[in-house]
């Protein structure tokens, strides 16, 4: 349940962009920003930030006589989905990288039993509790849980890796808030199919749904940016064809991470400014709402 993230290229920069950082501020190279002149469309660094009417303008738009003149502090910096800029853009990935590391150490000092009771289970029987386990069985806690428990250290490792690789510049576009509802639903929707169309008997863990998630609403964002597309379009085909070809993957978990994000990610970017987090939000708890739906039609169907 492995995958590894694109590689875009910003064309405003005249530079290549990859998937490891943001466009830089045209007037401070330095500085990565998930921000955008609402005219020009150059990415500019909270210090040159200038409020307008709607959104943010670039120093030069304002000279030009298209920006209200207000003081960058006027208002609070925001991402390109309309999240807030934060200190460390990457927080949030680090403390999902955290959690993972610490459920996988968890599993390694408390042994098979821990792994048994969170791992994705839709209904069979357990020898070591001597009883009928699963999300069929009163536990649905398993369609979340399960996206923090890896295999083996190579799982582990290669899914920490992507979500540093596409979760840390997705996050710092995004907002927190934001990236973090798409990473949960996105990790939950891949549950939910894996729960619906799997064997109930076949257990499943990873992060990889969620990451799967992550990777499809890069693509929207990079196209949203208009980078260049093919080696995200690329690596997006290497990635499935390791998905249906390699054995104990559950590709179901892909799939539905990736439609997932591929849906919340359009919302997240596309979204009207006047009505953006209603959009936003609103498209979020659609998606929960199909994943509670295709949790209840599969625990029906094994009751």
């Amino acid at each position: 349940m492995d995958q590894a993230p694109g590689s875009p290229q910003g064309p405003e920069d005249q530079r290549p962009q990859d998937a490891q950082t943001l466009p830089v501020c045209y007037r401070h190279p330095d500085r990565e920003t998930g921000v955008r002149c609402t005219r020009c469309e150059r990415p500019i660094c909270p210090e040159c930030m200038v409020s307008a009417s709607v959104g943010f303008q670039c120093p030069e738009c304002v000279r030009d006589g298209s920006g209200t003149g207000h003081a960058p502090t006027a208002a609070q910096p925001r991402t390109i989905a309309g999240g807030t800029v934060a200190a460390d853009p990457r927080l949030a990935t680090k403390v999902l990288i955290g959690l993972c590391v610490a459920f996988y150490l968890l599993q390694q000092v408390l042994g098979d039993s821990f792994t048994e009771r969170l791992e994705l289970l839709g209904q069979a029987y357990v020898p070591q509790f001597g009883s009928v386990e699963g999300i069929a069985e009163g536990q649905p806690y398993r369609l979340l849980t399960a996206m923090f428990l890896h295999g083996s250290v190579i799982h582990i490792l290669f899914n920490m890796m992507s979500l540093w690789w596409i979760g840390g510049p997705l996050e710092a576009a995004l907002g927190r808030a934001r990236y973090l509802a798409l990473y949960f639903v996105s990790g939950l929707a891949g549950s939910a199919l894996t729960y619906l169309i799997a064997a109930p008997n076949q257990p499943s863990l990873g992060a990889s749904g969620a990451i799967f998630g992550l990777f499809g609403a890069t693509a929207v964002l990079m196209r949203r940016l208009r980078y260049d597309m093919r080696p995200v379009i690329a690596l997006l085909v290497i990635n499935l064809i390791f998905t249906f070809g390699w054995a104990n993957i559950a590709w179901q978990a892909h799939i539905g991470g990736l439609v997932a994000g591929v849906i919340t990610g359009y919302a997240m970017v596309h979204a009207p400014r006047e009505r953006r987090a209603l959009i936003q939000y609103g498209t979020c708890a659609v998606v929960l709402v199909v994943v509670v739906v295709l949790t209840l039609i599969r625990t029906a169907q094994l009751s």
